[in-house]
C-alpha cells in the first residue's frame, strides 16, 4: 500500500466549480477545518454547517454562500430541517461531509452503576447514538437530496484509524467507526448506481477539541498539551488541516473516489480500502476467497436495479 500526497492546488474542481456541501459538526476540529479549506478554494462554494453550536468568529466566509444550522445531531426532525433549509436556500445539494462524533462517554462495560432499583442500571448510548446513528441518519439525508441531481454528488464520512484497529478504553466509539466502514463498504455499490460516490477519511488522533471531551486525563489540559504529551510518548499525531485535505481531494475526485478509505496517519496519506482489496487472497486465504466468489451472484438482499435505478429488485 502506497502513499500519496493530495495538493490543494490540484483541485481543479473545487476550485472552479461552485458547490453546495454541507459538512455536520462543521463549526469545530477537522469539520470547521474542511469548511475553511474549501472556502480557501472557492469563495462562492455555499457552505451548510449543522453542529451544536455555530462556528468561531474567525470563521469568515461571505454571508450570501453561508448557512449555519444548530441543533442536536441526534435529532433526525432537526438534522432532516437544515438540509431542507439548505434545500430551500441554496437550490441544491452536491455533497455531504457526514462528520458530526463524539470521542468514548466513561466506561459502559467494566463499571457497575445501579438504577433507582438497585438493579445494574441501562448503559449510555450517546457515543452511538452520534456516531452511528446520527450519521446514518445524515447518510440518508444526503442520498435523498443528491440522488435529485442530474450528476448525483459526494459524500464522505469521518471513519477512524478505530474503525479498522479498534482502540482499546474506546469500545462503542471503536464499534461506531467499524460501523462507518462498514456502512460505506455496503452503500457504494448502490450509491454508484445513482451517480453518488461514498467513502470514508480514517484518521489516527488528530489534535481537535474531541481529545478533551470525557477524557480524565485532560484535567487542567488543552488539547494542544495533551498532544505534547503523546507525541513525547511515540504517538504519530495528524493536524486537522491534514484530514481537511483529504477530505477535499474524495470531494475532488468526484466518482473516481467511490469506495475509498483514506488513512491519515502523522499528515501522511493511504487508502486502505484499495489495499485491503488488492491483498484479500492474503488475509481471507486462496480458498475461502474463491468460496465466497462463488456466491457472490446470488440475490440475497434487496438492491437497486441497475437499469432503473431506486426500483428495488430481488
Amino acid at each position: 500500500m502506497s502513499l500519496f500526497q493530495p495538493e490543494a492546488a490540484a483541485f481543479s474542481t473545487l476550485k472552479g466549480t461552485p458547490k453546495t456541501i454541507v459538512i455536520t459538526g462543521g463549526s469545530s476540529g477537522i469539520g470547521l477545518a474542511t469548511a475553511k479549506l474549501l472556502s480557501e478554494l472557492n469563495p462562492n462554494h455555499n457552505l451548510v454547517l449543522i453542529d451544536l453550536n455555530g462556528p468561531p468568529p474567525t470563521f469568515k466566509h461571505d454571508a450570501p454562500h453561508l448557512l449555519v444550522h444548530t441543533c442536536n445531531i441526534t435529532s433526525w426532525k432537526d438534522q432532516r430541517a437544515g438540509f431542507e433549509a439548505a434545500y430551500k436556500k441554496f437550490g441544491r445539494i452536491d455533497c455531504t461531509f457526514v462528520n458530526a462524533g463524539i470521542s468514548e462517554y466513561q466506561d459502559q462495560f467494566f463499571t457497575d452503576d445501579l438504577d433507582s432499583d438497585g438493579k445494574l442500571a441501562e448503559p449510555d448510548r450517546r457515543v452511538l447514538n452520534v456516531d452511528m446513528d446520527a450519521a446514518s441518519d445524515t447518510t440518508k439525508l444526503a442520498i435523498h437530496y443528491l440522488r435529485q441531481n442530474k450528476e448525483g454528488g459526494e459524500i464522505v464520512m469521518t471513519a477512524s484509524l478505530a474503525g479498522y484497529l479498534a482502540s482499546a478504553g474506546a469500545p462503542l466509539y471503536s464499534a461506531a467507526k467499524h460501523g462507518i466502514v462498514g456502512l460505506m463498504r455496503a452503500l457504494k455499490q448502490e450509491c454508484a448506481k445513482l451517480r453518488i460516490s461514498i467513502s470514508v477519511v480514517a484518521p489516527a488522533i488528530t489534535v481537535t477539541p474531541i481529545l478533551s471531551t470525557n477524557n480524565r486525563d485532560m484535567f487542567n489540559k488543552t488539547p494542544e498539551d495533551y498532544a505534547r504529551d503523546m507525541a513525547a510518548s511515540g504517538v504519530a499525531l495528524n493536524k486537522p488541516e491534514s484530514v481537511a485535505l483529504a477530505v477535499c481531494w474524495l470531494l475532488n475526485e468526484g466518482k473516481k473516489g467511490n469506495g475509498a478509505g483514506i488513512f491519515i496517519q502523522a499528515d501522511k496519506f493511504a487508502d486502505l480500502e484499495r489495499g485491503l482489496a488488492k491483498s484479500r487472497d492474503q488475509w481471507m486465504g486462496k480458498e475461502m476467497l474463491d468460496l465466497f466468489r462463488g456466491g457472490r451472484g446470488a440475490k440475497l438482499f434487496l438492491r437497486l436495479d441497475g437499469e432503473n435505478p431506486g426500483k428495488p429488485k430481488l
